[in-house]
C-alpha cells in the first residue's frame, strides 16, 4: 500500500513539473498575444533610429519606436516558430491561428511580400519563411509556397565569400555571422525537403562546417561572433579575420540553426554526421561557461563575474533548447541532463517575473549586437557590455518558449 501511495505522489509531482513547464510557455504566449495583437512591431534600436532619422522633434525614443510600422523580420520567426511548437504540444489551434493572422499581415494574394526587398540580400530576412512552408502545407494557398520561393531565390542568389560562405548582407561583404546560420539554413532545408532539392543539403552541411572552421577558437573550443574573410573590418584580427569576443547569443543563434537543420537533412546523407559532430564539439565547449550558481550563461561568454558583465537570457535560453532537442534526438549523450536540468531551472528562476495582473515576462535580454555598420561596432568586450537590454525580447521568448517545450518533452521521456 506505501508503494501505491509513493508511487501516486511521485506521479503527481511529475505531471505538476510538466504543466509548470508548458504553462510558462503559454504564459509568455499570452504577453505577446496582448502586446502585438494585429501585427509583430519589432522595437528597433535607438542607434538605428537616429541613424534613419525616424524620431521626430520631442519625441523621444520609447514613442518613436511604439511609432514604427511593422516590417518583415527574423525577431518575428523564432517567435511564431515557439507559437507552433506550443500549438503542437497544446492542440490548441489559436496558435496557428495567430501565426496566420501574423503573416497575413505581409503576403499578398499574389504571394508578395510586403517590406521585404531581395535587393539588400540581407540573411536575416529568411527566417520566417519557415511560417510560409507551414502554412502551406497547412492550407495549400498558392500564395505561401510562392512566397517562400522567393526567399529560396535569395538565398540561391545572396553573396559569397571566397570559399562559399554566404556574406551576412550585402553591405557586410565577406563577412559571415554565426548570427546567419540561424537565419537561413534551416529554411533552406526544409525547402529543400519538402520541394526534394537535395543538391541544397550539401551547402547547408558546407556553411556550418566554414562558420565552424574560422571561428572557432583552439584554446576554448568557443566560436567567434564574426569572420571577415578579406581581413579589412576594424573588428577583425588582421591574422584570423575574427572578431575579438564570444557573445553567447551569436553561438546561441549557431545552435539552435544546427539543431534545427538536423530535422531536415535525410538520415542517409553521408555527410549528416559532421553536423553532430560540430554539435558535440560546441556543446561540450559551452557546458564548461554554464555559470556554477545559476546555471545559465553570461553575455560575454567566457568572462564571467567581469566588471559589466551579467547573466543574459536569450542565449541561455538557446542553449538550453538546444541541448534538451540534441539529447532528446539522440544526437548528444544523456550524461549532459544534469547541466540542461540546471539551466533550465536558472533560465526560471533569474529570469522569469510574473507582474502584478500575473502576466509572465521573461527579463535581461541584451536588444542587440552586431559589427561594423554605422554607428560602428567594434566587437569589443567594453561594446557587448554596453548594448542596452531589453525585457520581453522577441529574440529572447521565442528560443525561451521553445526550451520549455523541449524540456518537457525530454523530461517526458525521461
Amino acid at each position: 500500500m506505501k508503494k501505491i501511495i509513493l508511487l501516486v505522489f511521485v506521479s503527481a509531482l511529475i505531471i505538476s513539473e510538466l504543466e509548470a513547464q508548458t504553462n510558462y510557455a503559454i504564459k509568455l504566449a499570452e504577453t505577446i498575444m496582448n502586446e502585438y495583437k494585429d501585427s509583430m512591431v519589432v522595437k528597433k534600436y535607438a542607434s538605428h533610429l537616429e541613424q534613419d532619422n525616424q524620431i521626430q522633434p520631442g519625441q523621444s525614443v520609447e514613442d518613436a519606436q511604439k511609432s514604427r510600422p511593422a516590417n518583415w523580420n527574423y525577431e518575428m520567426g523564432v517567435v511564431l516558430q515557439g507559437f507552433e511548437k506550443l500549438a503542437e504540444v497544446t492542440g490548441d489551434q489559436k496558435y496557428y491561428n495567430y501565426t496566420q493572422r501574423i503573416i497575413d499581415h505581409f503576403i499578398t494574394n499574389e504571394g508578395e511580400i510586403r517590406t521585404y526587398s531581395m535587393e539588400e540580400y540581407n540573411i536575416d530576412n529568411i527566417p520566417t519563411g519557415r511560417q510560409l512552408l507551414h502554412l502551406y502545407q497547412r492550407t495549400k494557398d498558392e500564395k505561401y509556397k510562392k512566397a517562400a520561393t522567393i526567399l529560396y531565390q535569395q538565398i540561391a542568389w545572396q553573396p559569397r565569400n571566397k570559399v562559399g560562405g554566404y556574406w551576412h548582407k550585402l553591405k557586410y561583404p565577406t563577412q559571415m555571422w554565426l548570427d546567419g546560420l540561424y537565419m537561413g539554413q534551416p529554411f533552406a532545408a526544409e525547402y529543400a525537403l519538402m520541394f526534394k532539392d537535395p543538391k541544397r543539403f550539401e551547402d547547408v552541411v558546407n556553411q556550418f562546417g566554414w562558420m565552424e572552421k574560422y571561428s572557432r577558437d583552439g584554446k576554448t573550443g568557443l566560436l567567434y561572433h564574426g569572420w571577415d574573410e578579406s581581413r579589412l573590418q576594424k573588428w577583425a584580427n588582421p591574422v584570423t579575420g575574427r572578431s575579438p569576443e564570444f557573445w553567447s547569443r551569436a553561438m546561441g543563434w549557431y545552435m539552435m540553426g544546427l539543431v534545427d537543420v538536423l530535422d531536415y537533412i535525410p538520415a542517409d546523407n553521408k555527410r549528416r554526421s559532421e553536423l553532430i559532430a560540430i554539435l558535440n564539439r560546441l556543446s561540450t565547449a559551452l557546458i564548461k561557461f554554464q555559470d556554477k550558481n545559476e546555471g545559465v550563461w553570461w553575455q560575454v561568454t567566457d568572462k564571467a563575474g567581469k566588471e559589466l558583465n551579467y547573466l543574459e537570457s536569450s542565449g541561455s535560453a538557446m542553449f538550453v533548447y538546444a541541448l534538451a532537442k540534441a539529447v532528446r534526438k539522440g544526437w548528444l549523450p544523456k550524461s549532459y541532463l544534469p547541466a540542461i536540468t540546471k539551466g533550465y531551472n536558472g533560465l526560471i528562476k533569474t529570469f522569469v517575473e510574473v507582474d502584478q495582473s500575473g502576466a509572465v515576462h521573461y527579463m535581461k535580454a541584451v536588444a542587440g549586437a552586431g559589427l561594423g555598420g554605422v554607428p560602428y561596432r567594434d566587437g569589443s568586450y567594453d561594446y557587448y557590455v554596453n548594448e542596452p537590454k531589453r525585457d520581453d525580447d522577441l529574440k529572447a521568448i521565442g528560443p525561451f518558449i521553445q526550451a520549455c517545450i523541449e524540456y518537457e518533452m525530454l523530461t517526458k521521456n525521461k
